[in-house]
């Protein structure tokens, strides 16, 4: 590993770093918080994508900025997949690009005053799509951005599609340049960049014959594009002002499912794949059979919750055939929203004639915070469940999904921490990751395997 120095530069632009890894190549260099990355083999560095390019390479030079203006110029042979080992101020290396759009169906828009400001932040990045799987419109996306995605072989890219017909797409968005940023998911496919799509219905705009034609197109990227989602339009009681939107109806959400139904075979028999699915929220609110699991496609889009709960089931029912049945005396308490309770008090009823003496309840939490149209558990609040558990039995234990709580934190969407709800209902509180595995683990008291969640807790993303 060879270092030289370079004469001193003046006002260079670079990468901040906030913190050195022990053990580390970045402690091995030398290299101190506050140091600038400048460049590496000679690039500048735009953000996370162009670092993680070029650091594969096993001989770099990288040109860093110490905090007295002095820069080094560092020659280093390392491992291909070895990292730095340092942490920059800015997780993309850039700043967030904010959503342009004023889509009518936008759940940001829907939120009561108040709340803490992160959540009001609508995100349409394209590089948290590669990142965190977000979903992107591609109006926030420049010529650029897509010579980048092609030349470093990145995917997949999640798009907010909605509609094909680029003047409905202006509607729906409420931007004039939604209807020909289509025009880049011609790119992406021609160059072989895998992707998803995503479908937020609403009645009277999207859905209908206007959602078969959709389909129809989206098709001709497949199976470039892996999958596409149809998901409900969320309504939450604070609307006022906004574009009149109505909730759809059973009878809505029925046709939604027979379309979809009618394109899988056809994508099957072209493709191998059916391509389009519609999330588990139609087939619970109209009482439709779960499709088979072989119809998910591998479950592509889990978090668009397509497939949840038939991979639910599925687990839950492997686990609890790995286990004899015996008498366990517990009594415990499952809340969750709306929509699932349903489906957990099924599950449940297999887990109570595994267990005999095992007391499961589930309970289902009205969503008064948002509003009665929202259903899902992962938009229930800490304020709601207090108020709506205090002073009911709820055995020894209460369990929660973890998409109610912020992602790597223990708080609501209303800012009420776990601790407070806990101390609010004198119970203990067990967070349940997503897979069947917990679930049964945390029903028998055997607490939780501890490993990796399919997918984040609750997550405000713009559409």
């Amino acid at each position: 590993m060879k270092k030289e120095r370079a004469e001193e530069g003046m006002g260079a632009k670079g990468h901040r770093i906030t913190k050195i890894k022990p053990g580390s190549m970045a402690q091995e260099l030398e290299l101190c918080p506050g140091d600038l990355l400048l460049e590496i083999n000679g690039h500048p560095i735009e953000d996370i994508f162009d670092y993680q390019y070029y650091m594969e390479d096993t001989s770099v030079e990288i040109l860093i900025q110490k905090e007295n203006g002095e820069e080094w110029l560092l020659d280093v042979e390392k491992d291909e997949d070895e990292d730095l080992g340092a942490v920059f101020e800015n997780g993309l290396m850039d700043e967030y690009r904010s959503c342009r759009n004023k889509c009518v169906f936008c759940f940001i828009d829907q939120m009561p005053p108040g709340m803490r400001d992160t959540l009001y932040f609508k995100d349409d990045d394209s590089r948290l799509s590669f990142l965190q799987g977000n979903y992107v419109t591609l109006t926030n996306m420049s010529d650029h951005d897509i010579d980048r995605i092609i030349a470093y072989r990145l995917g997949p890219i999640n798009v907010s599609v909605h509609t094909m017909d680029p003047e409905l797409r202006c509607t729906m968005l409420h931007n004039r340049f939604a209807g020909e940023a289509l025009k880049k998911l011609d790119r992406l496919y021609e160059a072989g960049i895998p992707m998803n799509g995503q479908i937020v219905l609403c009645k009277g705009l999207n859905d209908g014959e206007q959602l078969d034609k959709t389909i129809e197109a989206l098709g001709r990227f497949a199976p470039c594009m892996e999958s596409v989602s149809v998901v409900p339009v969320g309504l939450t009681r604070f609307r006022e002002g906004l574009y009149p939107l109505e909730p759809l109806e059973k009878a809505d959400l029925e046709d939604a499912i027979d379309r979809i139904e009618k394109w899988q075979p056809v994508f099957l028999k072209r493709h191998g794949i059916r391509f389009v699915h519609a999330s588990d929220e139609f087939y619970l609110k109209t009482g439709r059979a779960l499709p088979e699991e072989a119809r998910y496609d591998g479950y592509p889009q889990l978090e668009n919750g397509v497939g949840m709960c038939r991979l639910l089931e599925t687990e839950v029912l492997e686990a609890l055939a790995a286990r004899e049945p015996r008498p366990l005396k517990s009594a415990v308490t499952i809340a969750t929203g709306r929509l699932a309770a349903p489906f957990m008090e099924r599950l449940a009823g297999l887990v109570r004639e595994k267990f005999p003496g095992l007391s499961v309840t589930v309970c289902p939490i009205e969503n008064r915070f948002f509003g009665e149209q929202v259903t899902v558990s992962g938009l229930v609040t800490g304020r709601d469940l207090a108020e709506q558990l205090r002073g009911r039995d709820l055995g020894e234990r209460l369990l929660l999904p973890a998409n109610m709580l912020k992602s790597g934190e223990e708080v609501f969407l209303d800012d009420m921490t776990l601790e407070e709800l806990q101390s609010a209902l004198q119970i203990k509180t067990d967070i349940v990751k997503s897979s069947g595995q917990d679930l049964i683990l945390a029903l028998t008291g055997a607490g939780s395997t501890g490993g990796p969640d399919r997918y984040r807790p609750y997550e405000l993303k713009e559409c």
